[in-house]
C-alpha cells in the first residue's frame, strides 16, 4: 500500500499530460532548465568572488631580498 507500481506511475503520468498537454510541460521543462543554469553560473560566480577574497594577492609576485640583522 505505501509503494506504487509501475502502473501507477504510467497512470498518473498520462493523467498529466492529458491535462496540461504536451506543449505546457515543455515549457515547463524548459523554465526549470534555464533556472537551473543560471543557478550554476551564480554559485560559480560567488565562488569565484570568495577565492578572490581570500588570496587578495594572488597572481603578483613581489620579488626582494631578504636581509640579516
Amino acid at each position: 500500500m505505501g509503494s506504487f507500481s509501475i502502473w501507477h506511475w504510467l497512470i498518473v503520468l498520462l493523467v498529466v499530460v492529458m491535462v496540461f498537454g504536451t506543449k505546457k510541460l515543455r515549457n515547463v521543462g524548459e523554465d526549470l532548465g534555464s533556472a537551473v543554469r543560471g543557478f550554476k553560473e551564480g554559485m560559480k560566480g560567488e565562488n569565484d568572488k570568495a577565492d578572490a577574497a581570500e588570496q587578495p594577492n594572488s597572481g603578483r609576485v613581489i620579488d626582494g631580498e631578504a636581509e640579516k640583522k
